[in-house]
């Protein structure tokens, strides 16, 4: 699955990792780790930091929903993962993400701190986030259709 990530280098490290088959044939996996921003609470929040699927029809949906129960199930306030602002984000709308934001884009590489990586996409990115504390975090803010 590796050779089918369209955009990142593999992670380093994570928390949980799972894959999905049809007919004994391995058509997806997941990977959930830490989340990247440093200032997200990484005790309280799980990342879904990679998701790859061989096209199988609905294999993003049931990840993404397993990826969430899983979340929960470890105690995890919330999941969150981020696609390019390009992906439209159909298979995360239909496992019941909502989208909550967008970020600036860009290299995290400051005077301060270098070093970064820059070799992944630094374009905006779409938030996507399964609240499981707050129900109201899951309700399609108004406008946002």
């Amino acid at each position: 699955m590796g050779l089918l990530h369209r955009h990142h280098v593999p992670v380093r490290g994570h928390r949980f990792s799972i894959a999905l088959y049809k007919n004994d044939v391995l058509c997806g996996v997941a990977i959930v780790g830490k989340p990247v921003a440093r200032m997200t609470d990484s005790s309280r929040v799980a990342e879904v930091l990679r998701l790859c699927t061989d096209g199988t029809p609905n294999a993003c949906s049931k990840l993404l929903g397993a990826c969430a129960r899983i979340s929960k199930e470890m105690g995890f306030d919330s999941v969150q993962t981020f696609t390019l602002e390009t992906e439209h984000g159909v298979s995360l709308r239909a496992a019941g993400w909502i989208e909550v934001g967008k970020t600036s884009g860009g290299s995290w590489n400051r005077p301060s701190r270098g070093g970064r990586r820059d070799d992944q996409p630094l374009c905006v990115k779409r938030k996507w986030v399964r609240s499981f504390t707050d129900p109201k975090a899951n309700q399609i803010p108004n406008g946002s259709r």
